[in-house]
């Protein structure tokens, strides 16, 4: 009784913990910057879930090595719910592209909640002279292996997008990975890279500036934040589809009752319309799954994303 008596105190502390929770201060990291679209949808919702938990959300960047800083200080973090990783798709991308992390994207996580999907866009600089997804596709076919396209990193979003538009485009390009999207974009604006796949968000300003063309999103219908450019499938590439989709991560080992409570707290900070209202402003429609359902949407992506890697002939970085 003696050797039970302090297991026994343990599980009815953290249950206890699990209940309360939170008791304090919850940090809300993300990887991509000001102006991204974790950053963007991050302080959309963390008004409301303070506002739930009568407790403050801070909203923290942590851009850099290629999106990756953000994710290796979530995982390094303690698993108690106090410290959220508010990542793209890339979180459940990079286990297929990357070996050499210091975090296992899928061991060291535990999938909380979706957040939204909305449409990447796909740009061409200027000075490539390309004014169309056909004009792309040709030029890339013409030019086997010449054409230069970025990212904000290995693995990210962007990347696995831009090499599943080649595929399935049947065209050889040159990967020039940057280390954050505004960097890529910065090359694409510079002739550096040719063309790259990058959230509406980062690429709307250089857009109606003309010093990037928007040559098609890459969802099945067309963003309202850009009515007038078809999609891609529209445009060249009959079928694609490409969303970017967003989500909360914990630190593996995170209690079952705090998780569920996050699941069920951002869904309801999601449903409210205030906030539905502000994430239709950036073309962001809000997704609903259960924990477990997601969970299982992460683990598909993943697998998604190993198929990309294996039939474009990638290897793990």
């Amino acid at each position: 009784m003696r050797v039970l008596l302090p297991f026994l105190l343990s599980i009815t502390s953290a249950v206890t913990l699990a209940q309360d929770y939170p008791t304090k201060p919850v940090r809300m990291i993300e990887p991509f910057g000001a102006g991204g679209g974790p950053d963007i949808i991050a302080r959309a919702i963390s008004p409301k879930l303070s506002e739930l938990w009568g407790q403050p959300v801070t909203v923290e960047n942590h851009p850099g090595a290629g999106a990756t800083a953000a994710p290796a200080l979530v995982a390094k973090s303690s698993a108690d719910g106090y410290t959220l990783l508010v990542n793209t798709s890339a979180q459940a991308y990079s286990a297929a592209f990357m070996k050499n992390l210091p975090y296992d994207p899928l061991k060291d996580f535990i999938p909380v909640a979706p957040l939204t999907s909305q449409a990447y866009v796909l740009v061409a600089g200027k000075s490539s002279g390309v004014t169309s997804v056909r004009e792309l596709i040709g030029a890339g076919k013409a030019k086997p292996g010449e054409l230069k396209f970025g990212s904000a990193g290995v693995g990210t979003g962007t990347h696995v997008g831009a090499e599943k538009f080649n595929l399935e485009a049947g065209m050889i390009a040159v990967h020039v990975p940057g280390d954050t999207t505004p960097a890529a974009i910065a090359d694409a604006v510079a002739g550096r890279t040719d063309y790259m796949i990058t959230p509406i968000s980062y690429a709307l300003a250089d857009i109606r500036t003309g010093k990037l063309r928007a040559l098609g999103v890459t969802t099945k219908k067309r963003s309202p934040l850009l009515p007038d450019v078809p999609t891609i499938g529209e445009a060249g590439v009959p079928g694609f589809d490409y969303p970017i989709w967003y989500g909360v991560w914990v630190p593996a080992g995170t209690h079952a009752r705090v998780v569920d409570k996050l699941a069920q707290d951002i869904a309801r900070a999601l449903a409210s319309p205030d906030v539905r209202d502000r994430l239709a402003k950036h073309g962001a429609d809000p997704m609903s799954m259960t924990q477990p359902e997601f969970a299982r949407f992460v683990l598909s992506e993943s697998e998604s994303a190993a198929k990309i890697a294996k039939a474009t002939g990638i290897k793990s970085q």
